[in-house]
């Protein structure tokens, strides 16, 4: 049975995830830093006031600045007191985690939580984007295999 039938919904198909869309201050920084986690951002994109990319999946990231989200929202406030939405990069292995939190650490980014062994089996970290959003690496943890942090 479909939604729209158990809920007399007149509408025939639900909606599909498309987007998921990233404000920033600072579109070079934030590019910057995306294209550190291997997202593939076209070159000369930071000029772009609106810049979007489809992933492999089909799902597109879309970044804008604040001035465009003003433009047609003039009552925006910027967020406080924390994420409301997370990003999650897959790495491919839990010392994968570790060397992508270092190296992002290195090229300036926060470090928010550094690597741990978190109780859902994964080896997990959190970065800060250049707009301070947690961005999380992580990457299953095999405890037979000897892997770091395993």
């Amino acid at each position: 049975m479909t939604s729209s039938a158990m809920t007399g919904n007149p509408r025939t198909t639900a909606p599909v995830l498309d987007a998921v869309g990233i404000v920033t201050s600072d579109m070079a920084a934030s590019l910057a830093f995306y294209r550190r986690l291997g997202l593939d951002i076209p070159a000369g994109a930071e000029e772009a006031p609106h810049v979007e990319v489809v992933l492999p999946g089909g799902i597109r990231v879309l970044w804008d600045t604040e001035e465009v989200i003003g433009s047609f929202d003039p009552g925006r406030q910027r967020p406080r007191g924390g994420d409301r939405i997370g990003l999650a990069f897959r790495c491919a292995t839990p010392a994968a985690v570790d060397a992508v939190y270092e190296e992002l650490l290195a090229a300036g980014s926060g470090g928010h939580l550094a690597p741990w062994d978190a109780v859902w089996g994964q080896r997990y970290a959190v970065v800060l984007d250049p707009d301070g959003m947690g961005v999380s690496l992580f990457a299953d943890r095999d405890p037979a295999a000897g892997e770091p942090g395993s």
